[in-house]
């Protein structure tokens, strides 16, 4: 059946066209947008030069993100087709150079299986749908393993590792984080022990690789404060990685990796594995643990679960050879099945902790002509940045400059004294915020004088809690006589 199939179309393609499937269903999620999109989204429709004045105050790790995205708005419209879409393909590229690893290290079925087994983990069906960088960065990475590995069977020239050079470059350029890749493939060079010329090009290539992203790192530094939500690793935050890692060591077990030997273990194993404990040991010094940064890690989780399947199909194959070629299909739907719940889950507007659209059509409905419109915290300023129309005719009391003019995300809030004047001279204010499920105490002196000053002279006439955020209607109460 395999041996079919590759003769008809190319073994890689069967992972693309299977993971832009699973990408193109329920895309929209019920047409939501949610918090960490919405950064996106707000940051794309901004000219060039914006982007670039910001990124000297924010987001500097995620620029060129920001620029690709203002190009494909650009060109195609914002909506979340244009916003997810880059994510779609570039996880069914990733598919493709598993498959294509899987193939060539361990044979057509555990290419195949594989290719296919990425688009279904739970991780990678998160970030296939998510107008966030994560998923370019793990085709990018798939890139450059598959050029690594071509080099090491004998087809190394300066074109190929000029382009793996330049894979992991642009992967560090989107996260450098990612450059945990390159450990990562030290760990299969020391143990395929290859020629000193190949030992030399690859330092040359990674070398240069992690001097063109230095800079981004250095930048990076100023902007510390963006990641200080994390929080300090724990033992219980280590569970995940483990099993990912028990999972990864079964296939390898399954693929009887050899020293000296390139096979899917020399590769997958250390690429599950090394970025996850470089990003522990990092996260020891500073909390940077989030699943997401390594997401490109998941390849080789893949690769090697496509490794185990080959084997139970070469193992099968003797005793049974007419069922053989039916085990991959057959556990890859089971698969399927079995992960149905999630994969609805992960499709609908729930799977996120808020829906930026979905709050902007609600502030949309309940606006009146006079009204003004407050935000606690400032960063939930999203909803009008991303729905513009949905806040049309309202005041924004506590905005001293825009998100363009501060050159930052959310913009330049008033002083308390002056947010505290503007909200009493209003009549009515909507007040756009976090759901009771999701919401943290009020901190800053800004958000506190707005909400002292909402409980003190104003009543709530109205509420409405959707998909994870709130609009609550305030009216002035009377002065008193």
């Amino acid at each position: 059946m395999c041996s079919t199939v590759r003769r008809r179309t190319p073994l890689w393609s069967v992972p693309v066209l299977w993971t832009v499937a699973l990408g193109l269903w329920g895309l929209s999620r019920q047409d939501s947008v949610w918090r960490d999109e919405a950064a996106t989204w707000q940051v794309a429709r901004r000219s060039t030069a914006d982007i670039l004045r910001m990124l000297e105050h924010v987001d500097v790790v995620h620029g060129l993100y920001y620029l690709l995205m203002h190009g494909l708005f650009g060109c195609f419209g914002a909506s979340t087709t244009t916003l997810r879409l880059p994510s779609v393909l570039a996880v069914a590229a990733a598919a493709g150079c598993v498959a294509a690893l899987g193939h060539r290290l361990a044979g057509a079925w555990a290419g195949l299986g594989g290719g296919l087994v990425l688009g279904l983990l739970p991780a990678v069906q998160f970030h296939l749908q998510e107008g966030r960088p994560y998923a370019l960065v793990a085709a990018g990475a798939g890139i450059a393993t598959l050029l690594l590995v071509g080099a090491l069977q004998g087809r190394a020239g300066p074109a190929r590792w000029a382009a793996y050079g330049a894979a992991v470059a642009v992967c560090g350029l989107l996260n450098w984080l990612s450059l945990l890749m390159l450990p990562a493939h030290l760990a299969t060079l020391l143990w395929v022990r290859p020629q000193r010329r190949l030992w030399a090009c690859w330092a040359a290539a990674s070398a240069a690789a992690a001097a063109a992203v230095l800079p981004l790192v250095l930048a990076s530094r100023s902007q510390s404060g963006q990641v200080s939500w994390i929080p300090p690793l724990t033992w219980h935050m280590m569970i995940g990685p483990a099993v990912l890692l028990a999972i990864g060591a079964v296939g390898a077990l399954a693929d009887r990796p050899r020293p000296g030997r390139l096979s899917a273990a020399s590769v997958g194993l250390p690429l599950l594995a090394v970025p996850h404990l470089g990003l522990i040991g990092l996260s020891l010094v500073r909390p940077l643990f989030v699943d997401r940064y390594v997401l490109f890690s998941l390849l080789g989780l893949a690769l090697l679960i496509g490794a185990a399947l080959g084997a139970l199909v070469r193992a099968a194959a003797p005793r049974f050879p007419r069922a053989a070629p039916w085990l991959v299909p057959v556990l890859v739907a089971a698969a399927v099945l079995a992960l149905l719940p999630q994969s609805l889950a992960k499709r609908s507007p729930a799977s996120r902790v808020d829906d930026v659209l979905a709050v902007a059509a609600q502030v949309r409905r309940v606006k009146q002509p006079g009204d003004a419109v407050l935000y606690i915290p400032a960063a939930r300023r999203d909803t009008g940045l991303v729905s513009p129309d949905a806040v049309a005719g309202l005041r924004d009391v506590a905005l001293a400059r825009s998100p363009e003019e501060s050159a930052t995300l959310k913009g330049e809030e008033a002083g308390p004294d002056r947010i505290r004047a503007a909200m009493l001279a209003q009549r009515r204010i909507l007040l756009v915020t976090d759901a009771q499920q999701v919401a943290r105490p009020v901190a800053g002196a800004r958000d506190k004088v707005k909400a002292a000053v909402l409980e003190e002279h104003f009543t709530a006439v109205a509420d409405h809690q959707v998909r994870g955020r709130r609009v609550t209607v305030y009216e002035r109460l009377p002065a008193p006589r």
